[in-house]
């Protein structure tokens, strides 16, 4: 087995022949993802998803893949595959094709509807592109690609095959094998099989649940207890869950109808995505359960349903502002149910308990998945994977979609059945499939790319520890007044601290050792303002930091008079 490492040089130039394989996301974390092929000079990619900004990430919006390394041979993308439609796998490619309009989109018709509807956010005009199902197979230069049907939490997911002159690559996107799926539309393992038995040389398989051992529950198995929730509430239930998972979604419409409540959307992005999935089928909504929102008050508590986003406290969602109180018309009451039907995603859990501590405040009983089960994951645990891995029996397995335990894990699966060659990969580290052997070439920078409003890219890592030490230990001004004849302080040293305990504390015996550091800064020389302001920045860290024991930001000015 073969680990990245950081220390490995830019990868050579492709041996001909060979294909080579670059994870610019969604390895070493759990959302971003998007993997590059390249064979005779030309690429393929396999989605293009976000990743959300965690805490430690002030004012960041989202997090993209590094385009830099495909930039410059755009020219040469034949195709942008979506496996299916989760932001985690489309929501970076309206960036993607700000760089090239043009780039044929090919995924289901669900998966294109939901980008479709994101693309006119963006004020982008749909590109060329190629609505496939289930056994379609289509050729975009030297890429032969077969999708196959997977399960997951949202309809029409897949995985897709490709096959080039190296060999063929087996690609699961995320996926899960629910016997029991509320649409019929299993996991395709007949398919699995006839693509191992043709020889598969590269899986590529989804780890994010590669740590939990056994089956992953299936969708049909939180039914009783939305049902219970259902039948045991006396007032207004309601259900947030992901804008995009319309089988969640149908399970809570059909429950409605079973107790004789009505149901109304809540958030724009639910309006939106329930709207495409009805219209196209997808979702099946009874006649007369839904209402508009604010026709919903009309009715007694006890006829209620809203379905709203917000599950993972999203802080602008509509389950936030209904959590603190600030939601345009709904008001949550004593006696009401709230029921989170959606996992925790990492980063996120302190988000999410201060919404259901919110909702508790206020007298509403909170149903989540750590008192009930109320949510199954859309990822295949290790029986799964094991199943499958003894059905494709692949020569090399790449784990892909998951944090470098999730992958790690899924690695010591595919051994434990015999794979003898499992490559290990992060962000950025190629992986290059010549004459059927997979092997790490090097690696490739592949940096975060941060969304903050609509700036694309000009938030560094610096910017935010700079964010960060603000938020954290607030900030101290120092505003001088030099004689620009006499190199003498005219006026302050001006102290003003902000946003921590130093706020209106006196200053007076730190403006000397200023004065004095400035004078001798003079009298060797320094007269340049830089100079003189990291000078006053040093004598103000070291006091604030020997006295007070904090560390805030310092901003300077020294000013020429």
């Amino acid at each position: 087995m073969s680990h990245p490492h950081p220390e490995l040089s830019a990868p050579p130039k492709l041996r001909k022949g060979g294909l080579r394989i670059t994870p610019l996301g969604g390895l070493g974390e759990v959302g971003r993802n998007m993997t590059v092929f390249e064979y005779a000079g030309r690429l393929l990619i396999v989605d293009c998803g976000v990743l959300f900004p965690e805490d430690h990430q002030p004012g960041i919006d989202l997090i993209l893949p590094d385009f830099d390394n495909i930039r410059d041979r755009l020219d040469t993308v034949e195709a942008l595959v979506l496996t299916h439609g989760h932001e985690d796998h489309i929501g970076a490619t309206p960036y993607l094709l700000r760089e090239r309009g043009d780039i044929p989109l090919v995924g289901s018709e669900l998966t294109l509807a939901l980008l479709g509807s994101k693309l006119r956010e963006h004020r982008l005009r749909e590109t060329v592109h190629h609505v496939v199902k289930e056994g379609d197979r289509m050729t975009f230069g030297p890429f032969e690609l077969e999708f196959v049907a997977v399960n997951h939490s949202i309809p029409d997911a897949l995985a897709v095959a490709i096959r080039t002159g190296a060999g063929l690559v087996l690609h699961t996107g995320d996926f899960k094998m629910d016997q029991l799926p509320l649409d019929g539309r299993i996991t395709d393992l007949r398919a699995f099989g006839r693509l191992g038995e043709e020889g598969v040389d590269l899986f590529l398989t989804d780890s994010t649940n590669a740590e939990t051992p056994g089956f992953t529950p299936t969708e049909k198995s939180i039914t009783p207890v939305i049902d219970q929730v259902f039948r045991e509430s006396k007032q207004r239930i309601i259900v947030a869950c992901f804008a995009s998972h319309v089988h969640r979604v149908q399970q809570v419409l059909n429950a409605a109808v079973a107790h004789n409540r009505k149901v109304a959307y809540v958030g724009r992005s639910m309006v939106r995505n329930m709207g495409i999935a009805q219209d196209l089928g997808y979702l099946h909504v009874p006649p007369g359960v839904m209402v508009d929102a604010k026709q919903l008050a009309d009715l007694p508590p006890e006829r209620q349903v809203l379905v709203s986003t917000g599950s993972q406290g999203e802080p602008m969602s509509a389950l936030s502002r209904i959590a603190q109180r600030n939601h345009n018309f709904v008001h949550i009451e004593e006696g009401d149910t709230v029921l989170l039907a959606s996992s925790l995603i990492p980063g996120n859990e302190n988000a999410v308990y201060r919404v259901i501590n919110g909702l508790a405040r206020w007298g509403a009983h909170v149903v989540h998945k750590g008192n009930a089960l109320v949510h199954v994951s859309g990822h295949a645990s290790a029986g799964e994977l094991l199943y499958c891995y003894n059905i494709v029996k692949p020569r090399n397995v790449m784990p892909v979609h998951g944090e470098i335990r999730h992958l790690l894990a899924n690695a010591e699966l595919a051994r434990s059945v015999g794979v003898e060659n499992v490559v290990i990969a992060e962000d950025g580290v190629v992986v290059d499939l010549i004459d059927g052997v997979a092997r790490v070439a090097g690696k490739v920078d592949c940096g975060y790319v941060f969304v903050d409003g609509s700036s694309v890219g000009d938030i560094t890592e610096s910017d935010l520890k700079d964010r960060r030490i603000l938020g954290e230990e607030g900030f101290i001004s120092v505003i001088v007044v030099m004689d620009s004849v006499s190199g003498k302080v005219a006026a302050g040293p001006e102290i003003h601290a902000r946003g921590n305990a130093l706020d209106g504390t006196s200053f007076e015996e730190l403006k000397q050792p200023i004065i004095d550091a400035l004078d001798r800064a003079v009298a060797e020389g320094n007269t340049d303002s830089y100079q003189l302001q990291q000078t006053v920045r040093r004598v103000v860290g070291r006091w604030v930091s020997n006295t007070h024991r904090r560390r805030p930001m310092i901003i300077p000015v020294v000013i020429e008079a």
